[in-house]
């Protein structure tokens, strides 16, 4: 109870703080306020980032494998070695997918770059083209809105078939199903067959509002296995539980096999792991964590004196009431308590400013752009917990000073 009385007597000093010396209390809280509005506001929006990646690349296992003739990060290998490495080949997709124990899918893809479609009446321009095997759409996770992916029959024939993002098939057919309508794509007219669900902005590569997939066979039939303007790669996703370091020494065992590489030679090729790449998500999240506290210090620290600023003005205006409270009996801890708990709700109001206006910007950025910025609980959690503690420390020592006052003293000084 005795606490509970303290809470409200310094609740009521600070709310009267507040109110007699408005622009003198709301200049020092200031400082509180922007920390916390800078450490919660990046904290939010690395979190969002964060959670718009994981959701883009849900359904995808980390266990993944990107055969391909370079590494997706740094290699010991030198460049001009890599360069001489051979690209890989269609044959070596189907030998792989044949005689490598643990594969649950696995696609042959290009990387061609973007280029334009067109239907009769519009043109989409600089489209991403993913040229893959039909197994793709289960590993990268594709999800139809209208009519399918193509099949099996239509990859290994290399039809002239197309699957399209939402956002192409806006611009090419508006206010029209597209699926079985015919575009224009390298020259060539395709056919519609999918639609894929609209997705939004993208925090993690390209949206896939705005690709297009088609057979790997239909570009190996325009351009051949040995054109220098392609880069093809193999995307292969082991079966559950199947052990990581077997699969990859299984893999890389029989393609060095299949291309005759003798046991003194290195690997011509790279096993990249998408792990490795969530794993560099996750360093870049962190070190873009760890930048907002340093900024965010350097606020609360000003912060910080302006809370000090304020208790050591009101210990000074009330050195009489403290000495009239401790000559009826009030004890050290009491006088030391109640100032501590003052410093700590002043720093709390300037927390909560802080968490208000992270919140109304997270709102508008939600209403005017497709990314999605949410002020979480935890975020919450952490910043009034962060704004107790700065109270807590820039209280203390005029809490301290508060609490060794003489009574008489304080009497006299205050008449």
């Amino acid at each position: 109870m005795l606490y509970l009385r303290l809470l409200k007597e310094s609740l009521f000093f600070a709310l009267n703080a507040l109110k007699n010396n408005k622009l003198r209390t709301l200049l020092s809280l200031l400082g509180v306020t922007v920390g916390i509005f800078s450490i919660i506001a990046v904290l939010a929006a690395v979190d969002s980032m964060d959670k718009g990646i994981r959701k883009e690349l849900d359904g995808m296992d980390n266990n993944m494998l990107f055969v391909a003739q370079f590494s997706f990060g740094p290699s010991e290998v030198p460049r001009w070695k890599i360069e001489q490495f051979p690209a890989l080949k269609y044959d070596e997709y189907d030998f792989l997918k044949r005689n490598v124990g643990g594969i649950d899918k696995i696609s042959f893809n290009y990387f061609v770059g973007s280029t334009n479609i067109k239907s009769e009446s519009s043109t989409a321009n600089g489209i991403n083209i993913t040229p893959c095997s039909y197994d793709y759409s289960f590993i990268d996770n594709v999800k139809i809105d209208k009519g399918r992916f193509f099949n099996e029959s239509e990859d290994a024939s290399g039809a002239a078939v197309i699957v399209i993002g939402y956002e192409v098939a806006q611009t090419l057919f508006p206010n029209t199903d597209p699926v079985g309508k015919n575009v224009r794509l390298y020259g060539k007219r395709f056919t519609v067959v999918g639609v894929i669900q609209k997705q939004g902005a993208s925090t993690f590569g390209q949206s896939k509002d705005v690709v297009a997939f088609i057979p790997s066979n239909f570009i190996r039939q325009l351009y051949g296995d040995n054109s220098s303007g392609i880069t093809p790669a193999i995307v292969i996703r082991p079966l559950k539980g199947f052990d990581q370091n077997e699969f990859k020494d299984n893999v890389t065992q029989k393609l060095r096999a299949y291309r005759g590489l003798k046991p003194s030679d290195i690997d011509n090729f790279f096993l990249n792991e998408f792990a490795g790449m969530t794993g560099f998500i996750d360093q870049i999240i962190g070190s873009l964590n760890i930048v907002g506290w340093i900024i965010s210090a350097f606020s609360l620290l000003v912060g910080g004196f302006g809370i000090a600023n304020i208790m050591f003005v009101s210990v000074k205006e009330r050195t009489n009431i403290i000495g009239i409270q401790k000559s009826l009996g009030a004890k050290n801890h009491f006088i030391l308590f109640q100032f501590l708990f003052e410093a700590i709700i002043l720093s709390v109001i300037g927390g909560l400013v802080g968490l208000l206006l992270v919140w109304l910007i997270a709102v508008v950025v939600s209403q005017f752009v497709s990314f999605e910025f949410v002020l979480s609980f935890g975020n919450i959690l952490i910043g009034l917990i962060l704004a107790a503690i700065i109270g807590l420390i820039s209280g203390i020592l005029p809490a301290i000073s508060a609490s060794k006052l003489d009574p008489v003293e304080a009497i006299r000084t205050g008449m």
